[in-house]
């Protein structure tokens, strides 16, 4: 029975396929290789925790050198093939290559998110809340890295409209939000600040928090088109805001919170979140990034 190589060369090859993959195939969370009699088993990972098989490659005896063999989606099997050099055998980076070619192209590539403080920008209804549900089904981020300004209302204040609604209300919660915030960046965790965002001093008061972690700030754009925004308000049968007051954001978001305007105000990284204009799904739109 063939025998794998040494445990050295196993980490070896881990470490150049990884490599590689960090440089030429982001949507890939990590690549990652069993062994067994003599073969390595090439899967890549996917944000969502799903596992792609790519390829096997046999060890030759030579390190940079290794046979291919293309996985088959069809019947989940393994066949004898030709990298594109025309030989039946080469370097782990052509094969990693030459499947990432059939199997990775057609995924979207995928937004690498760092640790650190992520703004959700946009105004009610377009779609935050829902993106950030999908985040954490497809546990892509924990429950408790999101702080929601209208989840804290609701704790603080349950259903007491008129309350809760009052400047003194607003005081609190927000208080209440940096407090959360403060808490997770402090211990080097991620915090996804899930509230409209739409004015330069919501941002600036984010930002300030930020900094005093030397935190990268990440803004994710939610615009969608003004129909589509009046569509989602309507379906939701929200109470605590009128048309008028969706439109009023509409144009806040429009005037105050362009890409090139949050990152002068000190966004590492801006992104626009795609949603109904794009006809995609929250589902769909989380598999876009990747959160550290």
């Amino acid at each position: 029975m063939p025998k794998n190589p040494p445990e050295s060369m196993q980490h070896h090859l881990r470490q150049r396929l990884n490599r590689h993959a960090r440089e030429c195939w982001p949507q890939v969370e990590a690549i990652t290789v069993r062994f067994r009699t003599g073969f390595a088993y090439v899967a890549a990972e996917l944000p969502g925790e799903e596992s792609l098989p790519l390829c096997r490659l046999r060890f030759t005896g030579v390190p940079h050198t290794w046979g291919f063999a293309l996985y088959l989606a069809g019947n989940d099997s393994y066949r004898d093939n030709v990298l594109p050099s025309g030989l039946p055998a080469g370097s782990p980076e052509e094969a990693l290559d030459c499947a990432g070619g059939l199997y990775l192209n057609a995924l979207a590539p995928v937004i690498r998110v760092p640790t650190g403080l992520v703004v959700l920008v946009g105004p009610p209804a377009s779609g935050k809340t829902s993106f950030v549900r999908a985040l954490v089904a497809r546990r892509q981020i924990d429950p408790e890295a999101v702080v929601s300004s209208d989840e804290i209302r609701a704790e603080l204040f349950g259903t007491s409209t008129a309350e809760a609604e009052s400047d003194a209300a607003d005081a609190r919660i927000f208080e209440e939000r940096d407090r959360r915030i403060v808490a997770r960046l402090a211990t080097g965790q991620s915090a996804v600040a899930e509230s409209t965002n739409v004015t330069p001093q919501a941002r600036a008061r984010l930002i300030a928090i930020a900094r005093r972690f030397d935190a990268p700030v990440t803004m994710l754009r939610f615009n969608p088109d003004v129909t589509d925004l009046l569509q989602q308000y309507t379906q939701r049968g929200r109470t605590d805001l009128a048309a008028a007051d969706v439109r009023a954001y509409a144009a806040t978001m429009t005037r105050d919170a362009g890409a090139d305007q949050l990152r002068s105000e000190g966004a590492t990284t801006v992104h626009d979140v795609p949603g109904r204009r794009q006809a995609t799904t929250p589902a769909e739109a989380a598999a876009h990034f990747s959160f550290s």
